[in-house]
């Protein structure tokens, strides 16, 4: 008998399977973890010295981080769009914080025919699953994250409603579910007769189920619920977005442990009592659920085959103000030394923390000063989990995938923003240098607008932008303005009349 026949009968008579020899290997799981309104500076790994972030350093020192990382914008809505599409703000669809309808929960919606991260990988039969914030399209509009690819969602919907840890619901895909929370608005003031300086007074502005948690636990189910085949887990926490809001077991960790006069409210958000423990102990709560996650994949045998990511979606709030809404900037270096914070083209409003890791296959301990943006997110990870064909061709995204991997790449020609919120700016990076212009849209019936401004940086030699050197290089700001002026195309949705008028 051959020996080939011979082995086809002993497979048959003892039942032994004999698994193809073109079998492909199961494709990666991707752990994208996005923070809200998280500083450059607001973790360890990146020079904070107050907050504890160990996890997150752990993520850092086995991985590669990025010190040169920008968010997809300066806010939440049009920076998301820009993660989730692969397209910068000058094509992308969403480009300021909109609500949708007045009144009415959720923000402006991306189109039903919108190409998402979520739905590149759902095509390749990965479970893709949501745990957060989604902001990118109310529920029944087209833009619903079950409509953009997630099979699984658990949280908010609507960045308005997310501005409260302890609110009455949050979403079940496509359900409301209830919450043990009394109801009370994110935007509360003391009421008459309460003390500010009375610890007592702020206890209402707490509930009994604290939404991040809620959410993470979702999360590590939906790990467990399909570790046999490849997954798509997305986490775009709330933490450490206003208002403060914390556990008293999470707050004490900090409390005494600095200067820390109440916030008394009023000027937006919540008051609270001890406002910089707040802060420090979100993010340190938001690390320790991170370190659960993390344990959970490698129980689960699961370590080598998952991609880990951890950025934020633009700067801390208000970096340059001390104390505006309770958040303290300053005290914490949250913006590292960048300039200024949220909703500003500065660097400290969109230049974010950026951290990958892949056991095995991302030598740990790595830096990179690889300049690197949102729109990079979704060829990268195409790349990555073996799929480089499958990002559209209209996307602006250079996959870093090779500098990951410890390969050499050009530079990056150039990174490109635009943002018609905060009095309308626009920004082009190329190299070290950086145009900015800013004043380029003023406010509705404003009775004088500033004069627009184009300012020049040299980012390697003054990293704060302190100094503007456009008289001494006209040449530099000709050639960036004519770039700036091609990458944007008008939006009928979100006009910007300087730009749309060029």
């Amino acid at each position: 008998m051959r020996p080939s026949l011979l082995l086809g009968v002993l497979v048959a008579c003892l039942g032994i399977g004999v698994a193809p020899a073109t079998a492909a290997p199961r494709p990666p799981n991707v752990v994208f973890i996005l923070a809200d309104d998280l500083g450059y500076g607001d973790l360890g790994c990146y020079g904070q010295k107050i907050i504890r972030t160990p996890h997150l350093d752990r993520l850092a020192a086995e991985g590669m981080r990025f010190t040169q990382h920008y968010s997809g914008n300066a806010v939440c809505a049009p920076s998301r769009c820009v993660l989730m599409t692969g397209r910068h703000p000058g094509h992308a669809f969403i480009r300021d914080n909109r609500q949708f309808k007045p009144g009415e929960e959720g923000q402006f919606p991306i189109p039903a025919d919108s190409v998402t991260l979520a739905k590149l990988f759902q095509q390749r039969g990965y479970a893709t699953g949501g745990f957060g914030k989604w902001g990118l399209g109310g529920p029944g509009t087209t833009g619903e994250p079950l409509k953009q690819g997630f099979t699984r969602w658990y949280g908010y919907n609507c960045q308005a409603v997310a501005h409260n840890f302890y609110p009455t619901y949050l979403w079940d895909n496509d359900k409301q579910v209830p919450l043990n929370n009394p109801k009370f608005p994110a935007h509360d003031k003391f009421r008459d007769g309460e003390d500010p300086q009375d610890a007592k007074s702020y206890a209402r502005f707490a509930g009994k189920e604290y939404a991040a948690d809620l959410i993470a636990e979702q999360a590590r189910a939906f790990i467990r619920a399909n570790k046999d085949r490849p997954f798509f887990c997305y986490v775009p926490t709330t933490v450490p977005h206003l208002a403060l809001q914390v556990p008293d077991d999470s707050l004490g960790e900090y409390v005494g442990k600095f200067p820390d006069p109440p916030y008394a409210g009023g000027r937006g958000y919540l008051p609270h009592f001890k406002p910089r423990a707040a802060y420090a102990a979100m993010i340190t709560r938001m690390d320790k659920e991170i370190g659960a996650t993390m344990k959970l994949v490698a129980d689960l045998g699961l370590d080598e085959h998952t991609i880990w990511v951890f950025t934020s979606d633009n700067g801390p709030l208000h970096g340059r103000h001390e104390g505006l809404a309770g958040t303290d900037a300053i005290f914490f270096n949250s913006s590292g030394g960048l300039r200024d914070g949220k909703g500003t083209l500065f660097e400290g409003g969109f230049r974010v923390p950026g951290i990958v890791r892949w056991k095995g296959k991302i030598t740990p301990g790595q830096t990179s000063d690889r300049v690197t943006g949102f729109e990079d997110w979704v060829p990268t990870l195409m790349e990555l989990t073996g799929a480089s064909g499958a990002a559209p061709k209209d996307s602006d995204g250079i996959s870093f995938a090779p500098t990951l991997l410890g390969q050499r790449q050009p530079e990056r020609a150039f990174l490109y923003r635009e943002f018609p919120g905060y009095g309308g700016q626009q920004c082009v990076r190329m190299g070290d240098w950086k145009a900015l212009g800013q004043n380029l849209k003023p406010a509705p019936g404003a009775k004088k607008a500033p004069a627009p401004t184009l300012q020049l940086f040299n980012l390697r030699e003054d990293r704060a932008e302190t100094t503007d050197v456009a008289a001494q290089h006209p040449d530099m700001v000709a050639k960036l303005t004519d770039l700036m002026r091609a990458q944007h195309t008008p939006s009928a949705e979100f006009p910007f009349p300087v730009l749309d008028q060029r």
